[in-house]
């Protein structure tokens, strides 16, 4: 079962502002991927259910990080349906996060007191999450429904929202101003935050140092 409450969730991402977004084949890359993350400073991160035995590998990572990294939340993501839901909160997952609105997944995640994060393109689906218990709720794709301005939109009728735009999210300031000026609670990274000439050296050390950066701009666009 979880380890983390839903609470413990959202109240991780919002200090962190950002979920990586991750997935490879090989569970020692994803374990020193985690471990640069938190090395880092972040604390969530969103494994993507990616391809046949997705799931065993989550299952030897989620264990990794509850046993060698003290306050990493380890959920995922790329969930589409109930099913595949279920089997991941039996491993462990603290979140979910899924590019759709299913209304089955909602009721396996508040069965379990999971944190469930679908995702939303307009107001009346965000709304439509946030009656199923949704806290967080996922923009996506965030940079083809609008961008910032979508936020802003979003946020003027419905201030109490929790939006995490993923998609056109990179790491440069000018980008992360836009989101976190606009309300976002936090942003979702992938490619932007894990280059292919840092994974094909295997260079956690500059993995870490690039984290550490992306805090570092976070935190002064956040303020």
């Amino acid at each position: 079962m979880a380890k983390y409450s839903r609470s413990e969730v959202v109240m991780a991402m919002k200090a962190t502002g950002v979920v990586p977004v991750f997935y490879h084949s090989d569970v020692e890359v994803c374990k020193n991927v985690v471990k640069a993350c938190y090395d880092g400073g972040i604390r969530v991160f969103e494994f993507v259910n990616r391809g046949d035995f997705a799931h065993e590998i989550f299952g030897e990572v989620n264990k990794y990080a509850l046993k060698e990294l003290p306050g990493m939340i380890l959920g995922v993501g790329s969930l589409v349906d109930a099913p595949t839901t279920a089997i991941y909160i039996q491993l462990g997952a603290n979140f979910i996060v899924s590019p759709l609105l299913n209304e089955e997944m909602a009721k396996v995640c508040n069965r379990r007191g999971v944190a469930w994060s679908p995702g939303c393109g307009t107001i009346s689906e965000i709304n439509k999450a946030q009656e199923l218990g949704a806290e967080v709720v996922k923009m996506f794709p965030a940079s083809e429904i609008g961008g910032p301005s979508f936020v802003k939109a979003v946020k003027g009728p419905m201030p109490w929202t929790n939006i995490m735009p993923t998609g056109g999210v990179d790491t440069t300031e000018a980008n992360l101003k836009g989101w976190f000026s606009a309300g976002v609670t936090c942003v979702g990274m992938g490619s932007n935050l894990f280059p292919k000439e840092i994974m094909d050296k295997k260079d956690y050390a500059g993995l870490t140092e690039k984290v550490k950066e992306l805090m570092n701009t976070i935190n002064k666009v956040k303020n």
